[in-house]
């Protein structure tokens, strides 16, 4: 009698099993057929971009110069250690700057020509530095230190370790040393190839040196 209840129960767990595969086999062969109802489909609901203004540019960009600068701040607090109130941040940043000629500034009285038109000289505005661009896909925090009441003080902010400061640090520094760098003097360089290149096309036969 008991090994005929056992035997009972045992079928039952096997039928239930069997039942409970062929349900999941079903379910797989619906789903390939069907798809899965419970997918997540994204979709991108932006408006097209609209064109808000359209200016004409006469700047030549004749030299770039990249540069890369480690900035290293630290604020400290008075008759504190720096382990209790305090931050530490060395920010390691890449950016680059543009020389660039503006032939708008050019006037009539700046081109020279000779009466056979087979020579001109042609004097050029000085090339002028654009605003350093800092490249932040690359420009990151190499080390954050804080202290326990900064780390405290960063649960109630909205942006606790904010980069804005790093990075305009960051820009000013790029800045002074594009200032230092021979970046202009290879936009002089590059200008007057370029020009001495476009004239000859033109026809000119000899073409006096370009004070760029």
């Amino acid at each position: 009698m008991f090994k005929q209840t056992r035997r009972r129960v045992r079928s039952t767990y096997v039928a239930g099993a069997v039942a409970a595969g062929l349900v999941a086999v079903a379910v797989l062969l619906v789903l390939q057929m069907v798809g899965n109802p419970f997918r997540t489909v994204s979709v991108d609901r932006t408006m097209p971009p609209v064109l808000v203004q359209l200016r004409d540019l006469s700047e030549y960009h004749a030299a770039q110069g990249q540069f890369e600068v480690t900035v290293d701040r630290e604020d400290d607090v008075s008759l504190l250690p720096s382990f209790v109130a305090g931050e530490r941040v060395q920010y390691a940043a890449l950016g680059s700057v543009d020389a660039t000629v503006d032939f708008a500034l050019l006037t009539p009285d700046a081109i020279s020509m000779s009466d056979d038109r087979h020579n001109v000289s042609v004097r050029l505005p000085e090339p002028v530095l654009a605003p350093p661009v800092l490249d932040l896909e690359h420009s990151h925090v190499m080390n954050r230190d804080r202290g326990i009441l900064n780390r405290i003080g960063g649960l109630f902010s909205d942006s606790p370790t904010s980069e804005a400061v790093l990075e305009r640090a960051a820009v000013s520094k790029i800045a002074a040393a594009a200032e230092a760098s021979n970046v202009r003097d290879r936009a002089r360089e590059n200008t007057r190839a370029m020009l001495v290149a476009l004239l000859t096309s033109l026809g000119f036969d000899q073409i006096g040196r370009a004070h760029v």
